[in-house]
């Protein structure tokens, strides 16, 4: 077959249903059409040599033209166990048109016969040495159906995204990866297996390349989405401390949100730099009050014979850290007070953004391995119950059910604001310490900073009364930010309030959907 011309490339990341983590709800009130941009495309856009043409498309922000996508020569898909349907949705319109479509990702990654039928080439787990393999083969009329890499990659060659190649204007979030892999071995966990157990580092230097091309395009918020971004805490402590100086010589331009894992609370020095560079929320993975649902699942680092979870949660929010939650249901010894258990472990950590769903066997997993030889998994690809998984000591039925009710009772506003009020305390701890103090030295700085904060909470507020459609949360949301103007007058605070705010409305609508139709499992 002779050599082919220079490939144009479009880069597909599909609408996700809407979840925890879209914040669907709440995007109108920031003026954003998705939550963040999905990282692996604009990388391998990057990883792509220069002949080419490469077009990325992301239907959570704009609607996809199949007639442009069909006029190109290869067309790649990503998407997560969440985003499966929709991914076959499109991979089939594109079949039926005869286009050369590829498909990688977290998904097809564990499970890869899933778009067979669809599909001409699939990569398994990471892409930076095949993906440009891919394009040579391509060109020479020899591509092959599957792709994996033999090793693991080096992040300290992993090139700057083309974040040009995307509207980040469009996002709520830009997102950052520092490092791949987690040291811990969590049977329901798919990280180990795409990603290995031994935690792989980015360079300071290719962090702040990043962070500074993020800038240029207006970013302020990033997500550094590492599933686990302490797995090595020996290496990520130099990171940490030059993200802190690059934040402090320009002027702390960002805000980050991250997520680690719960022994982060054993190390003050650790969550100190994180403070430092900025890092305002942490997402942990808390799972389930049940410990010998934690003993079950693999996750030791959650368990410390001398302190509770909840002492060690609270360890990481009296140091100036906000905690999010993850949470599950369904593990095999949950039974029917699982329920009230994980509603009263939320109230006494002062949580108030949980994430809640149903345990999931995601394929090559040991939980899915177990499960199997047990003949405990569903087949089904859609199931009603919102998870493949049958549970030990709950019904399918008793488990969805409850779940919808926690999700309600958990976001009732009573129940989320006094989560909230535990969580910020007496409110005297500044809304972004480290900036904070930075301004105290550059008053011209914080004078611009907290116009900027003020004129930003009236437009949020004026969004909040205008969009919300019930009259009696317009007026809960009136109350609280009354409440906390009338105690707190620094900008920035009440602008985090807002957004608190805005975070609860997705929450709330999100939970009302899931009792009026099927369950929606964000894991």
């Amino acid at each position: 077959m002779p050599d082919r011309a220079a490939a144009d490339i479009v880069l597909i990341n599909p609408r996700f249903e809407a979840s925890y983590w879209g914040l669907e709800h709440a995007l109108p009130l920031f003026g954003k059409r998705a939550a963040m941009p999905v990282a692996s495309l604009p990388l391998l856009a990057a990883l792509t040599p220069s002949e080419h043409r490469v077009t990325i498309l992301d239907e959570n922000v704009e609607t996809l033209d199949f007639d442009r996508i069909a006029r190109a020569d290869i067309v790649g898909l990503t998407g997560m166990s969440v985003q499966r349907a929709r991914m076959r949705a499109i991979l089939a319109e594109l079949k039926g048109r005869g286009v050369f479509t590829v498909v990688g990702g977290p998904w097809v990654s564990v499970h890869e016969t899933y778009f067979c039928d669809l599909v001409r080439t699939i990569f398994v787990g990471e892409a930076e040495e095949t993906w440009p393999q891919f394009l040579e083969d391509w060109r020479a009329g020899q591509p092959r159906r599957r792709y994996e890499q033999s090793g693991r990659t080096d992040m300290t060659l992993v090139p700057l995204p083309r974040y040009d190649l995307l509207d980040m204007r469009q996002y709520l979030f830009g997102s950052i990866q520092f490092s791949r892999g987690c040291p811990f071995q969590c049977e329901f966990c798919d990280i180990i297996v795409t990603f290995g157990r031994r935690p792989r580092l980015k360079t300071p230097s290719q962090i702040i390349r990043e962070l500074a091309t993020l800038r240029t395009l207006g970013t302020e918020i990033v997500f550094i989405v590492d599933d686990n971004l302490i797995g090595n805490k020996k290496a990520i402590r130099p990171l940490l401390e030059a993200l802190g100086e690059w934040q402090e010589s320009n002027g702390f331009p960002f805000i980050f949100v991250t997520e680690a894992s719960l022994d982060l609370a054993e190390d003050e020095g650790l969550m100190r730099l994180m403070l430092d560079a900025n890092i305002l929320s942490v997402f942990i993975g808390i799972e389930s009050p049940n410990e010998a649902s934690i003993v079950e699942t693999l996750k030791h680092q959650n368990v410390k014979a001398d302190r509770s979870m909840v002492d060690r949660v609270r360890a990481v929010q009296e140091s100036g850290l906000e905690v999010w939650s993850g949470m599950i249901l369904g593990f095999d010894n949950d039974d029917e007070k699982i329920f009230a258990a994980q509603r009263q472990f939320l109230e006494e950590a002062r949580i108030a953004q949980a994430m809640i769903g149903m345990l999931f066997a995601v394929p090559k997993t040991p939980l899915h391995a177990r499960l199997s030889r047990e003949g405990r998994l569903d087949p089904e690809d859609d199931s009603p119950f919102g998870t493949n998984v049958i549970p030990a000591r709950l019904s399918r039925e008793a488990l969805r059910d409850g779940y919808v009710r926690l999700m309600e009772d958990v976001y009732q506003p009573d129940a989320y604001f006094e989560r909230l009020a535990a969580g910020l305390g007496d409110g005297s701890r500044p809304f972004a310490p480290a900036r904070a103090r930075y301004w105290l030295r550059h008053p011209m700085a914080r004078l611009k900073g907290q116009s900027i904060n003020m004129a930003r909470a009236v437009v949020l507020y004026a969004r909040l009364m205008r969009r919300v459609e019930e009259a009696t949360l317009r007026r809960r949301y009136r109350r609280e930010l009354r409440r906390q103007f009338l105690s707190h007058r620094d900008p920035g605070y009440l602008l985090g309030y807002l957004i608190r705010c805005a975070m609860h409305y997705h929450h709330y609508k999100l939970t009302r959907e899931m009792a009026g139709a099927r369950a929606i499992n964000s894991i």
